[in-house]
C-alpha cells in the first residue's frame, strides 16, 4: 500500500490525472456548448439574450476555467505524443513542467485578454 501512495505523488500520476481528469471536464462541457450554438439557430433574439446573459462575472470566470482546462489536456496531450514518439530520456518531469506552464499562460493570457 506505501508504494501505491509513493506511487501516487509521483509528477507523473499528477500529469495524467489531470490530463484526464480535463479530458472528462470537457466531455461534459459540450452539451452546454451545442446548446448554446442552438440558440443561434432560434434566432437573433434568442442569441442576443444568451450574449448578453454570457456577459456576467461568473459566466466570465467559467470560460477562464475552460480555457485552461483546454489548455491542460493539449498540453498533457502533447505531452504523452512526446514520450511515445520521441526516444525515453529522464526529462519526464521538464515536459510535465513545460506543460503546466504552458497551461497557466494560456489561462492568464485568455484572462487578461477579458479586461
Amino acid at each position: 500500500m506505501r508504494n501505491d501512495l509513493r506511487a501516487r505523488n509521483h509528477p507523473g500520476w499528477w500529469a495524467f490525472a489531470v490530463h484526464r481528469i480535463s479530458g472528462v471536464a470537457l466531455t461534459l462541457f459540450l452539451p452546454a456548448h451545442f446548446w448554446a450554438l442552438g440558440q443561434a439557430l432560434a434566432g437573433e433574439e434568442r442569441l442576443e439574450g444568451f450574449l448578453r446573459w454570457s456577459d456576467q462575472p461568473a459566466v466570465k470566470l467559467a470560460e477562464t476555467v475552460l480555457v485552461v482546462l483546454l489548455a491542460a489536456h493539449l498540453a498533457g496531450g502533447l505531452r504523452v505524443l512526446a514520450l511515445e514518439f520521441l526516444p525515453w530520456r529522464d526529462w519526464q518531469k521538464s515536459l510535465i513542467a513545460v506543460a503546466a506552464g504552458a497551461t497557466v499562460v494560456a489561462g492568464l493570457a485568455f484572462l487578461l485578454n477579458l479586461y
